[in-house]
């Protein structure tokens, strides 16, 4: 009987609070009364608003249970020397592609530590970004300033984050060339202000050709060619010069020099790094939200006007695991991309779903899958990564994975970081695999016509 009454306290209490609202959805002041009485400030929880007012939630929501040693043997393990470091760049998209090279590169010559210049392409990047957008401008001129392609091209006239389809499309347009012969400067590895001023004149320069609209096409152009000068010299004076041809002393493992050789960034490319970028690739994606076995493309998703919007297979998460380990075993690491920011554990360099107990926390819980958090824009691809270790059970089925980072070697685990097969099922996102390692009905799937989806779509999403 009692509990019968309770019940409908309960429900009057529910609705009464229903009614609290004002007519146009907002917080009345008896809504507000009502949200204040039910939070009853218990011991535990004034303990808890203590220690986060003077914590971070991080270190509070840290998993004591799962703090045991960390597991650091893998069974299938491709070899690098040196990690890299992007500082405070968003080129992990950049540094990763070229580590996959770096990686052929010093197996098949056996160099010491090597890596191909980031800068130098990171020139053409910024330079060819610049031109998508006034080109944009240029096709878009007929629309309104508010449609929303012209405002998504005004929100995003340059970025340094980017995905594999960037490295492709520009080493095989310039060349490579090794780091000393265009080293880093101050705004390569910190890109926000130079990226400010050029972002700023760009949209200045979208205006322009805007008002162009209605002359002659030749005009249009030249005065593209005009604006893309200034955007050139800017470039050169933050990232210097690129250079044309230079000379490349080849060392062996042991540091001594073997050979001087005289390249450009073209002939650098053909000996050094991979020609086959824009035909011997294909990226695979795990996206619940979307049908698998059918192929999309992200509208505008390029870095070069001249380029291709990047194409991808939505696969199921344990399909794209057997590519990766295929690849593995054949000792090819892999460009990967994820949600690394997600149960991230930086000092361990582990990435782990309990890592963090938030629910606990903050009494309640956090129950949406991997769909809903795209869905919502509460997860998405963030950050590229080398793909390169697997451990394996004795049944063969992946228990954690590695990658090499580009967050300098002290970062996490030397540089590296490990996963949880279980966090990769949730937070991995995009894989990039030799097509030799991708079974032939897959293959197949690639000639299907893509499904074309906006530049705005949250798959878009760059890696920084």
């Amino acid at each position: 009987m009692k509990r019968h009454l309770l019940t409908i306290a309960l429900c009057a209490a529910v609705s009464a609070g229903a009614q609290a609202q004002t007519a146009g959805g907002g917080i009345s002041a008896q809504m507000l009364q009502q949200l204040k009485q039910s939070y009853q400030e218990t011991p535990s929880d004034k303990a808890i608003r203590n220690a986060i007012g003077s914590n971070d939630i991080r270190a509070l929501a840290l998993n004591q249970d799962n703090l045991k040693a960390m597991d650091t043997h893998f069974s299938i393990r491709v070899d690098s020397k040196g990690i890299t470091d992007q500082k405070s760049s968003g080129r992990c998209w950049l540094f990763t592609g070229l580590n996959i090279m770096r990686a052929k590169a010093i197996a098949k010559y056996d160099l010491p530590t090597f890596e191909f210049s980031q800068n130098y392409l990171f020139f053409y990047d910024q330079l060819e970004k610049a031109n998508l957008f006034l080109q944009g401008m240029i096709d878009t001129a007929d629309k309104a300033i508010d449609d929303q392609m012209v405002s998504w091209l005004f929100q995003h006239p340059l970025s340094d984050g980017g995905t594999f389809c960037g490295v492709a499309d520009l080493a095989m347009k310039y060349g490579l060339v090794p780091k000393d012969v265009m080293p880093e400067t101050n705004s390569s590895d910190n890109t926000s202000r130079m990226a400010s001023l050029i972002s700023e004149k760009l949209r200045e320069f979208g205006l322009e050709l805007r008002d162009m609209k209605g002359k002659r096409a030749a005009d249009i152009q030249a005065k593209k060619t005009e604006q893309l000068q200034t955007i050139y010299r800017m470039l050169a004076l933050n990232l210097g010069v690129p250079p044309t041809e230079f000379d490349f002393t080849r060392r062996n493992a042991k540091g001594e020099p073997v050979e001087v050789e005289h390249h450009t960034p073209m002939t650098f490319l053909q000996k050094y790094g991979d020609t086959g970028l824009l035909t011997n690739y294909v990226m695979l994606m795990n996206d619940p939200t979307r049908e698998y076995y059918k192929t999309y493309q992200i509208n505008y998703d390029r870095h070069t006007y001249d380029g291709k919007d990047w194409t991808y297979l939505n696969l199921p998460i344990d399909e794209i695991k057997e590519m990766a380990i295929a690849s593995l075993k054949d000792n090819t690491a892999m460009y990967f991309s994820c949600d690394v920011g997600k149960f991230a554990n930086n000092q361990r360099g582990l990435l782990d779903i309990n890592n963090y107990d938030y629910g606990s926390l903050m009494g309640t819980t956090f129950g949406m899958d991997k769909k809903q958090r795209i869905q919502t824009f509460q997860s998405m691809s963030s950050h590229a990564i080398t793909l390169m270790a697997v451990d394996l059970d004795q049944s063969g089925k992946p228990t954690k994975w590695m990658v090499e980072n580009s967050w300098g070697p002290a970062s996490g685990y030397q540089g590296h970081l490990i996963m949880t097969d279980e966090w990769f099922n949730e937070y991995m996102f995009r894989l990039v695999v030799e097509t030799k390692y991708v079974p032939a009905r897959l293959q197949e799937m690639f000639k299907q016509k893509p499904t074309l989806l906006p530049a705005w779509d949250p798959m878009f999403a760059e890696e920084d």
